[in-house]
């Protein structure tokens, strides 16, 4: 039997690769994609991995090519990069969705890598700093990966079982996202900072720049109404019959 190749297409990462330690796969900045088949239809449509939450993590095993490539590796910008882009092979490019009661329909092949400044960056080194504009305090941080989304998860799952009314969300990335307080990297000291002495507007100023500066799809979108919003990544994103 002789045996299939399918097509593929290279994905630009946001970040340019430049994050990733110089000897890891994902340091090219690009990340080599297969088109989606009915082996991918499968994953998608299967409901354990939906309850669990694993269903995209386990696509996007299925369609990067090199397996050298480990998911959680990935920031996640580049993520949702690889993404859409898996989306435009799998089911074309129009996305309809449904926003503020109107029915648009965006093509996915607009939404560009989002700029960012690469002066900021020690090619190799995910460790940025910010200056809080309030205090002054110095943060250096880091840019989240699927890895540590997932050790976010579980540790804001472990205090809700705790205190069931709590949303510790917020607090909880922070203290996975910043590395040293004044250069202070000792995590007890940089968790207790964030609990007891990060000031809210100090918080939302920081979360604010990463939201701005960290590499990432431009996900912002006019619709016919001329209001910007984000584009929607729901669940008819990957399931158009939905």
């Amino acid at each position: 039997m002789s045996e299939f190749k399918f097509p593929t297409e290279e994905v630009e990462l946001p970040s340019k690769g430049l994050i990733y330690p110089k000897d890891h796969p994902l340091s090219s900045g690009k990340v080599e994609i297969k088109y989606m088949t009915a082996k991918e239809e499968d994953i998608l449509s299967n409901q354990s991995f939906i309850q669990k939450g694993t269903v995209l993590e386990k696509l996007l095993r299925s369609v990067i090519v090199s397996k050298d490539i480990n998911v959680d590796d990935l920031i996640i910008g580049d993520k949702n990069a690889v993404l859409i882009a898996t989306r435009i092979l799998g089911y074309g490019k129009d996305y309809k969705v449904t926003i503020a009661g109107q029915d648009e329909k965006i093509d996915l092949t607009e939404l560009d890598n989002r700029e960012f400044d690469i002066t900021s960056i020690t090619p190799g080194v995910n460790e940025f700093h910010y200056t809080l504009p309030s205090t002054g305090v110095v943060l250096t941080y880091k840019i989240l990966t699927g890895r540590d989304e997932k050790a976010i998860e579980r540790e804001i799952a472990g205090l809700k079982k705790v205190n069931k009314e709590s949303d510790p969300s917020i607090s909880t990335r922070l203290k996975f996202m910043i590395l040293s307080v004044d250069g202070n990297e000792e995590k007890k000291f940089v968790r207790e900072y964030i609990d007891n002495s990060f000031l809210a507007r100090d918080s939302r100023a920081f979360r604010s720049h990463i939201a701005e500066t960290q590499p990432d799809i431009d996900l912002k979108y006019i619709t016919e109404s001329g209001e910007e919003v984000l584009v929607p990544i729901g669940l008819s994103f990957f399931w158009p019959d939905f």
